[in-house]
């Protein structure tokens, strides 16, 4: 960065880990960079299996970093084209790979009190909210600038179930769907 004195260009960081939630806070931060006129900064953190003390007890793994980094963009930029394709955002971009936690990630990209953070609300469970570090809730906490939690999909709950009758191997509950001529399936008798 330079000191010229010259305003830089307003920022919407987002975190991407390329889960349904991460996607739908992406296309929320392109809405807003477009809204905003900001550049866009899609960030996917990534940490070496097993963490960051599990990488530094075994020698091999400084010769995978290369792979896991690598591993870790292409992620990234398969997550954008699954939500942007060739057309792109519409706003400038610049895509970030950076080393480390998510939520620390992301607070220090979104350093300035003019960026907006953009994140996934996760999973609303009380269950997963007590046994998982939220992402959201330590950007809330930690970060200088506003941040927006992008609440998940009703489509990801909804797939959600189906994936846990589907392992529980439970039938699905098919009489709410409609038929295609808008009339309502007729209750099994």
């Amino acid at each position: 960065m330079s000191d010229s004195g010259a305003p830089s260009a307003a920022r919407v960081v987002v975190g991407v880990s390329g889960s349904l939630g991460s996607l739908t806070a992406l296309c929320r931060a392109a809405d807003e960079a477009r809204r905003r006129g900001a550049e866009l900064w899609p960030v996917l953190a990534w940490e070496p299996p097993g963490g960051e003390l599990a990488a530094r007890r075994t020698p091999a793994s400084y010769v995978l970093l290369d792979e896991w980094r690598g591993l870790a963009r292409r992620n990234l930029l398969t997550a954008l084209d699954g939500v942007f394709g060739e057309a792109g955002p519409g706003v400038p971009m610049r895509a970030l790979v950076a080393r480390g936690t998510a939520g620390r990630t992301l607070v220090e990209s979104a350093g300035r009190e003019t960026d907006l953070l953009v994140v996934g609300a996760g999973r609303r469970g009380g269950w997963h909210r007590l046994c998982s570090c939220s992402v959201s809730r330590y950007c809330l906490a930690h970060a200088v600038c506003p941040v927006l939690a992008v609440p998940p999909s009703p489509l990801e709950a909804d797939l959600s179930s189906v994936h846990r009758r589907n392992l529980w191997r439970l039938r699905l509950d098919t009489r709410h769907l409609e038929r295609p001529s808008g009339r309502r399936a007729a209750p099994d008798a």
